[in-house]
């Protein structure tokens, strides 16, 4: 049976949420698949504060959601996110940023245990391209473009952009992004190894989906091991990461799914996940 689909405020007050949005819209999907899409077009979904709490607050209910198995993060089809919002950073002193923590809120989307993908379209500068990074990965539409362009307005990425870029295109392409502020086009992103796939304009959003249903249709336990396995080879030199790994093989040797999957592949048939 197929969900209602609802804005994130009805749904969440059906279900005894409190938080009201006005920054966001909300869809569970059906599949297993949460779509949070930023939703601020009159300023091409900058990340003010306001949406970021927004975002992270959805990214709880997700989590703790047990029928979502994958959450797809997107905009519009001009803009992902076109950056941080810099009418409500300009006033800003060192104090102020530096009592406050900012920015510490945006890490919450890379916190997540369950797979978050970003679906992009249009633009994703600065604030916007740390945000797409800061899922598990990107799928970028035909139109996409991506850029940390902090260094035109005296000042330098801060939300993971000179870390994670660099990680994923080497130095000599972060380094150039970072000190021109030049953008880079979906071609060469899927090029370099900053996206995974680029999709057609058309039924943009729909093909993205499409992938969510299928990483949520895996066993729930396998894919989150899974993603900490690959994370952490970001985290530590390549021989604690193979050990990591192993252990974490080893370890689904204890779940129903990988009796149940293996049993599948011999009998020839799809499995029934029971997710533990």
């Amino acid at each position: 049976m197929k969900e209602d689909f609802r804005t994130l405020k009805d749904y969440w007050s059906i279900k005894g949420g409190c938080m009201k949005y006005s920054n966001i819209t909300f869809e569970k999907k059906e599949g297993g698949v949460g779509l949070i899409t930023l939703d601020r077009p009159q300023a091409l979904n900058a990340l003010c504060d306001a949406l970021i709490n927004e975002l992270s607050d959805a990214i709880d209910k997700y989590e703790a959601d047990n029928a979502i198995g994958c959450i797809v993060i997107t905009g519009s089809e001009k803009a992902f996110a076109a950056g941080a919002d810099i009418k409500e950073m300009q006033s800003r002193g060192y104090m102020d940023v530096y009592k406050s923590d900012f920015i510490r809120a945006w890490e919450r989307v890379g916190r997540c245990r369950k797979p978050v993908i970003a679906a992009v379209a249009g633009f994703a500068l600065g604030g916007g391209c740390e945000l797409a990074m800061s899922c598990d990965f990107i799928v970028a539409a035909e139109n996409a473009t991506f850029g940390q362009p902090e260094v035109n307005l005296g000042i330098l990425p801060g939300a993971g952009g000179s870390q994670r870029l660099t990680r994923f295109v080497g130095k000599s392409k972060a380094m150039d992004m970072c000190l021109t502020g030049r953008f880079m086009d979906a071609k060469e992103a899927d090029r370099v190894g900053l996206v995974s796939r680029v999709l057609p304009l058309e039924d943009f959003v729909e093909s993205a989906l499409k992938i969510a249903r299928e990483v949520s249709s895996k066993s729930r336990p396998s894919i989150l091991m899974a993603k900490e396995c690959v994370n952490r080879a970001y985290e530590t030199s390549l021989a604690e990461g193979i050990l990591f790994e192993r252990r974490m093989f080893y370890s689904t040797f204890a779940t129903e799914d990988q009796k149940e999957g293996m049993k599948a592949f011999v009998e020839k048939r799809k499995p029934v996940w029971k997710n533990r």
